[in-house]
């Protein structure tokens, strides 16, 4: 339990973090000043209902975190993994955590007594750089995250792009080599061809096939050891074919930039994970000039391309930024 401090005299808002690996509860004021946190491993192997419970225990400790309480909050938001039901409040399905049809909204909302909202994490990572990062001002605002999988979201007019009964923004499913079962299951898909997952894997082979020497001596073959930071080590030690492994996966994704620049007319796409953090000149170059060789004429001078600023914050942030939009309009 964190250490009690002085009374916090007004409202607050909290903002909660479901992700993969991990959760967090933030507890802001009014201009997202942090006032109080709790962190923890995510506790998904154990169930829905034990996670639930945890949620609860991890928001309390927030907010004593905070010297606030309960009756303070004006409204939680929470940022969850996998496509989510933003009517019901409930995650559809969330793989990483094996959890399905999960009430969150109608839990927690009956845990405190208050508003909950629930969008998808990276839906809330990218409301937080248009609220309070790199989007803002913009009137369309993209994010786009290439980590495990590639993670999307839009902003509009101040607004997070949603579906009716379903979260949006799928972009790592946009196929890129179709399979030809048509069950839409089995083809190559942006997600498999540019996620870090698929990096550190030809980057495994490439060590083993003596052609990346110094990724071989500090990470060997174990792909759980080639991280991003260790992507970018190597590539600055001369290990060529990394280079080119990285530069692919990002034209690739400046194929994706490219279909959404169509699809909606960004002003501002922020790129944002562990690869564009680790080596951002060489990732935002590629992705830059693989979107401008690809979009009409028109749309040429029609967006920029930044790299995210906000870091652990943003889906706690953007969680609770997007429940304070979702309450007060």
């Amino acid at each position: 339990m964190n250490k009690k401090k002085a009374p916090y005299p007004g409202r607050v808002w909290v903002g909660f973090d479901l992700g993969g690996t991990k959760m967090l509860a933030k507890v802001f004021n009014d201009d997202y000043q942090t006032l109080g946190r709790a962190k923890q491993k995510t506790l998904g192997a154990k169930g829905a209902k034990t996670g639930l419970a945890r949620m609860v225990t991890l928001i309390e400790e927030a907010l004593v975190d905070a010297g606030a309480q309960p009756g303070q909050i004006a409204g939680i938001g929470v940022g969850c993994p996998g496509p989510i039901n933003p009517e019901k409040g409930e995650i559809v399905e969330a793989p990483n955590l094996g959890w399905s049809k999960v009430p969150v909204e109608a839990h927690l909302g009956k845990a405190f007594g208050c508003r909950t909202v629930v969008c998808n994490d990276v839906d809330a990572g990218v409301y937080a750089e248009y609220t309070e990062g790199a989007a803002r001002g913009a009137r369309c605002a993209v994010g786009i995250f290439p980590g495990t999988g590639i993670g999307a979201g839009a902003v509009i007019n101040g607004r997070l792009l949603q579906g009716a009964y379903l979260s949006c923004m799928e972009l790592g499913h946009i196929p890129l080599f179709p399979e030809t079962s048509g069950k839409g299951e089995d083809g190559t898909t942006l997600e498999t061809e540019c996620s870090r997952l698929k990096i550190a894997a030809e980057a495994a082979r490439a060590a083993y096939r003596g052609q990346a020497p110094h990724l071989l001596k500090a990470c060997g073959t174990d792909i759980s050891k080639i991280t991003s930071g260790a992507l970018a080590k190597s590539i600055e030690a001369g290990d060529t074919a990394i280079e080119d492994i990285v530069r692919r996966a990002a034209t690739l994704l400046g194929c994706g930039v490219a279909t959404v620049v169509h699809l909606l007319a960004p002003d501002v796409i922020v790129l944002g994970g562990g690869l564009v953090e680790a080596m951002p000149e060489l990732y935002l170059e590629t992705v830059r000039k693989s979107a401008q060789d690809r979009v009409l004429g028109p749309y040429k001078k029609s967006f920029k391309i930044v790299t995210a600023e906000l870091e652990e914050d943003a889906g706690v942030m953007g969680s609770a930024a997007w429940a304070r939009k979702t309450i007060e309009g």
